[in-house]
């Protein structure tokens, strides 16, 4: 094994520089500090963290030095963040963070309100909805069923939850969490609107 080998393998060489053809490695100092200020740490507190001195902290951010991939993970490992994950995440959301509520699309009608978080779930992970049930308002006497998870707390009223054939009444703060395929059902047996915030994952809407 030449020293190459050695450093290489036990990650004392330095961050490995462009290929011919590659896209142009990120500015490791200027995502470094963009990272820390989203985490609120100074650079004492980072190198802290990190078990290094914060002279290395500054110096890495103004690019001044070039660290070997050991000392970056060891740097990151105080947010913490994987290598791969430092160089390649948006650390700016490219799509829209906050709505108003007027600006969550109603996806129902007449007695169930069913409004989405987002506007549109093409392309995430995760589905989450303002509901509002009136009274006697029921999802239908057929049961739901399809692939995935989904939960919810009641904010405010009663809701009349079926799943597997199991049927609970919930009131404010309560909640469930339950596997989709299940066949379930929702129904507001009260005499106030209930409302629900729920979430379900991958989309069904």
């Amino acid at each position: 094994m030449t020293s190459g080998d050695f450093r290489r393998a036990h990650g004392q060489l330095p961050v490995p520089a462009l290929l011919e053809g590659e896209e142009e490695m990120p500015n490791i100092g200027a995502r470094l500090r963009e990272l820390r200020g989203m985490h609120g740490l100074s650079q004492r507190e980072l190198a802290k963290r990190a078990g290094v001195t914060n002279g290395t902290i500054s110096l890495i951010e103004q690019n001044r030095i070039s660290p070997s991939l050991g000392s970056l993970k060891k740097v990151l490992d105080g947010f913490p963040i994987s290598i791969a994950d430092f160089l390649t995440l948006e650390l700016k959301p490219r799509t829209k963070v906050f709505y108003q509520f007027k600006e969550m699309r109603e996806i129902s009608s007449g007695e169930v309100s069913m409004r989405l978080v987002g506007r549109d779930t093409r392309g995430r992970a995760i589905q989450m909805m303002h509901e509002r049930y009136r009274p006697g308002a029921d999802t239908g006497e057929e049961m739901l069923s399809h692939t995935g998870e989904e939960c919810g707390i009641v904010v405010s009223g009663v809701l009349e939850v079926t799943v597997g054939g199991e049927t609970r009444k919930l009131v404010t703060g309560d909640s469930y969490y339950f596997d989709s395929r299940l066949p379930h059902r929702f129904r507001n047996p009260g005499t106030i609107d209930c409302v629900l915030i729920s979430a379900g994952t991958p989309p069904s809407f």
